[in-house]
């Protein structure tokens, strides 16, 4: 049993961190290619994207499946990256 625990626990973990990637990607994607940073559509798909990781990660806290510590620190990684991303963005302009 502790062994399936730790299992779920460690697969909820990847999966999360699986998802702030695809993320990452997503918005690096659209500063690429499609929009710049001030433009309404892509604060829109930031803002739905990060929501719905913070609700993916309180779910999982509220599971057991991750620490409430494990949460937020996936949280402030991804916020971390994306703010780099933005300040590049905002260089090259």
């Amino acid at each position: 049993m502790l062994e399936a625990t730790i299992n779920h626990r460690e697969k909820a973990h990847a999966l999360l961190k699986a998802d702030a990637d695809k993320i990452l990607r997503l918005i690096e994607v659209q500063i690429e290619n499609l929009t710049m940073p001030q433009c309404p559509v892509y604060e829109d798909v930031l803002d739905t994207q990060m929501y719905g990781f913070s609700r993916e990660v309180d779910f999982a806290v509220r599971l057991d499946l991750i620490s409430e510590a494990d949460g937020k620190a996936l949280l402030e990684n991804l916020e971390m990256k994306l703010n780099i991303l933005h300040e590049a963005t905002q260089k090259s302009v």
